[in-house]
């Protein structure tokens, strides 16, 4: 298996080039512009598909093969014999970027056998720079410093993101009731990341919307620092090899993981 120093440089090469192809039409109004629906199934921004094209001119570039499932074009095979799929997010905060709030990533995943068995997650902010990794079993940094989540252990304490629509407002008044501090960032890679760096405590996707592209290198990055991420039942998070199955997450720093799925019990966790 490749090592750690390769993966994390071939991440930075791809976002590097995600970051350069984009970076005149940050914060513009053509960003914005809706192109066409993506695989899953959301509207492609021009920002998102400058992007997931200039990664996949980056990976040609490498001459490595590679399986990969990204947001916007689905699957698509680089080389022959792929050994690992990447399960990436071009960018991830698209309304952020096309706003130029400085608060939008890219998210890639490297799996070789099992979906849910990341062997290595990346996400970078693209406005800071800031970058989280994380190999299996070799803990999760941020700009090459170990990460651990944070200790505290009374929700009351807490501060929290909570991603919900107008159909979803019981659930998010009943945990705002709870906490002390709420957070919607949006970019849900950099926010479970903030989790494993404990600069959030908990992320609750009470949508039940988030997909695998969303949070497949972030759950790695959580787990690895010492988090704890589980559906709306608290049971372990099964992913699929699709980019259209939608999934309910918690992720937290573990202290009161049980806490707030009690909060939760009872609630619809099945996406509509």
């Amino acid at each position: 298996m490749p090592n750690e120093e390769d993966f994390l440089a071939l991440c930075d090469r791809i976002a590097d080039a995600a970051n350069d192809a984009i970076r005149n039409v940050v914060g513009t109004f053509d960003a914005n512009n809706t192109l066409y629906t993506g695989a899953d199934g959301t509207p492609t921004k021009l920002i998102d598909d400058i992007s997931e094209k200039a990664i996949f001119d980056q990976l040609e570039k490498e001459g490595l093969s590679f399986r990969i499932l990204s947001e916007e074009c689905g699957e698509r095979i680089i080389g022959k014999s792929p050994e690992y799929t990447l399960i990436i997010d071009p960018l991830d905060g698209t309304y952020n970027a096309a706003s130029g709030i400085p608060f939008y990533s890219i998210s890639i995943a490297f799996i070789r056998e099992n979906v849910n068995d990341a062997c290595f997650g990346y996400v970078k902010n693209l406005a800071s720079g800031d970058t989280f990794f994380a190999q299996k079993g070799k803990g999760a940094f941020l700009n090459g410093k170990s990460l651990k989540p944070s200790d505290k252990s009374d929700i009351n304490k807490y501060c929290i993101s909570v991603y919900g629509y107008r159909p979803h407002v019981e659930e998010t008044t009943t945990l705002c009731r709870k906490v002390r501090r709420i957070r919607i960032l949006g970019s849900v890679a950099l926010e479970l990341c903030y989790v494993a760096a404990g600069k959030l405590d908990t992320f609750i996707d009470v949508r039940g919307s988030l997909r695998l592209t969303d949070i497949a290198a972030g759950k790695l990055i959580i787990e690895e620092s010492g988090g704890i991420v589980t559906d709306g039942n608290g049971e372990s998070l099964k992913l699929i090899y699709t980019i259209v199955n939608k999934v309910y997450m918690v992720a937290s720093n573990g202290c009161a993981h049980s806490d707030l799925l009690e909060l939760l019990k009872g609630r619809e966790h099945e996406c509509k």
